[in-house]
């Protein structure tokens, strides 16, 4: 039986050309650990965590690669960033489509004296950038929005909320899980304070390695949560107050930085928009066949602006847990079923309790792979 991976909003896969090569030569030939080995294999390796830096600062439009911090995914740095940054009595603005990888932490935060506004989004998941700004109070400080949504793929205005941010002085913390590598962000255009990121979505890199690129002010206001050796300033007993040591202790995951980094020059390899257009083409290929099933309603924008190529659907008339059962056990097509951990997201697109099925593309996906799951909704609705 065929199998046709459809879950590239939870992990990319394949990963990009190169990544597994890479890791496994860093592992074969030496992962000797950097600020800590004073020999030459220890510093060609560090060369390269260097590198990587300076990539993921060209990619984002960033300018300060000693700003760049390695973390163990994009869950940690939003993590070290709300509960870091945030002090009781603080005010945060975020929406109703965030991940739970915001919430959860805002949550907590709130029972610590944290208060926050989740401003609603209309039911194709598009925000309006004004209703932010009404929300903003004396204490308001920190925005904290999703790029795009990881249920339904709309995008969020980030460079309006940016500009926002800026008038009123307060810092903007992005997490950008669903369209960073595939889609582009500027950090500096865009007013983006605290930029958030996981390598292995469309990244296309290993899983375990995320980070965050931070503004002077976030590196300075915000309290490092881990403390420990960083292999400098090693008379010191506390942590270091210069970047990026300042927020890496301990050992780093210098497999999953290099894979990163050997997914980074796959994307540098590639035409500017070239991964975005297939993957695109590919989601509303899927979603026009989806709309002439009985009862399936794709949620989110209806065209190809403004979203990723995530397409969740509600089957109306029939149970979506069985839908992506039949799809994997018949037909080997694998799907993401449920809430995608992000409930807020389905009560704003109506989905909630049950949720959707969610079919999210990526540059190793096929129009014959679409064509074949069509078909297979087609039969699976049918009863057939």
């Amino acid at each position: 039986m065929e199998r046709i991976y459809f879950d590239n909003g939870s992990t990319s896969f394949p990963k990009a050309p190169g990544v597994s090569d890479a890791v496994r030569a860093l592992l074969d030939n030496g992962a000797f650990n950097i600020n800590r080995g004073g020999y030459e294999e220890a510093y060609a390796i560090s060369g390269q965590v260097l590198e990587t830096r300076q990539m993921l600062c060209s990619l984002f439009g960033f300018h300060k690669f000693k700003n760049v911090v390695f973390t163990p995914s994009i869950t940690y740095s939003l993590n070290y960033l709300i509960k870091g940054f945030l002090k009781p009595g603080d005010h945060v603005i975020t929406s109703s489509m965030e991940h739970n990888a915001v919430m959860r932490p805002l949550v907590q935060m709130e029972k610590q004296g944290v208060a926050f506004d989740a401003v609603p989004c209309a039911g194709d998941g598009t925000l309006d950038p004004a209703l932010v700004e009404k929300c903003i109070r004396p204490n308001t400080k920190a925005v904290v929005l999703t790029a795009a949504s990881n249920v339904c793929g709309t995008f969020l205005p980030i460079a309006e909320v940016g500009r926002i941010c800026r008038d009123h002085g307060i810092a903007f913390i992005v997490d950008s899980a669903q369209k960073a590598g595939t889609f582009p962000i500027h950090m500096e255009e865009c007013g983006i304070d605290a930029l958030c990121f996981t390598g292995h979505k469309s990244l296309l890199g290993p899983q375990g390695i995320g980070g965050m690129l931070l503004s002077d002010r976030m590196a300075k206001e915000t309290t490092p949560l881990i403390a420990g050796g960083t292999g400098s300033a090693s008379h010191l007993e506390e942590m270091p107050s210069f970047m990026p040591d300042r927020f890496e202790a301990g050992t780093m995951n210098l497999p999953g930085i290099i894979g990163l980094r050997a997914a980074l020059l796959y994307h540098q390899s590639q035409e500017p928009g070239a991964i975005a257009q297939k993957e695109l083409d590919l989601a509303m290929r899927f979603r026009e066949g989806v709309l002439e099933l009985p009862g399936a309603r794709p949620v989110g924008l209806s065209g190809r602006e403004g979203r990723a190529a995530i397409v969740s659907v509600d089957f109306k008339n029939d149970d979506n847990a069985r839908i992506a059962f039949e799809l994997e056990q018949g037909y080997g097509v694998m799907t993401r079923v449920g809430l995608h951990c992000a409930p807020r997201a389905h009560q704003t697109l109506g989905t909630y309790p049950e949720g959707t099925v969610r079919f999210s593309f990526g540059h190793g996906n096929t129009k014959a792979e679409v064509d074949y799951c069509l078909d297979a909704l087609r039969r699976i609705c049918a009863g057939k």
